[in-house]
């Protein structure tokens, strides 16, 4: 009996990974599609064939609060709240330093 409990908790719990990880997966891509139209119409700066590793390097730092919100904005639409929290993303330490071997990536490829 004992061992049967264990068995379906496991599968359960299996179960309710694998789905959080769908859902996060969902939001992800949502994510980067705000990021992505952000980068491209708010930062001319930024060259067209690096807009999807700056997203990613955006996507990576980003909490999950703050996926949550670009995959909302990805739904109703990009505004400067977007462009505001992307800036934000883009002033860490740790993003700065991914967009900085993006780049070096993109020059030397």
């Amino acid at each position: 009996m004992i061992r049967t409990l264990a068995l379906v908790t496991l599968l359960t719990l299996t179960a309710c990974a694998e789905a959080t990880q769908a859902v996060d997966d969902v939001a992800r891509r949502s994510a980067k599609a705000a990021v992505a139209e952000t980068l491209t119409t708010r930062f001319p700066a930024v060259p067209k064939q690096a807009v999807t590793p700056f997203t990613d390097c955006v996507i990576d730092n980003a909490t999950a609060r703050e996926i949550g919100e670009f995959a909302k904005d990805a739904v109703i639409g990009v505004s400067e709240t977007t462009v505001a929290l992307v800036t934000q993303v883009l002033q860490r330490p740790e993003t700065q330093q991914c967009v900085t071997r993006a780049g070096l990536t993109l020059l030397t490829a």
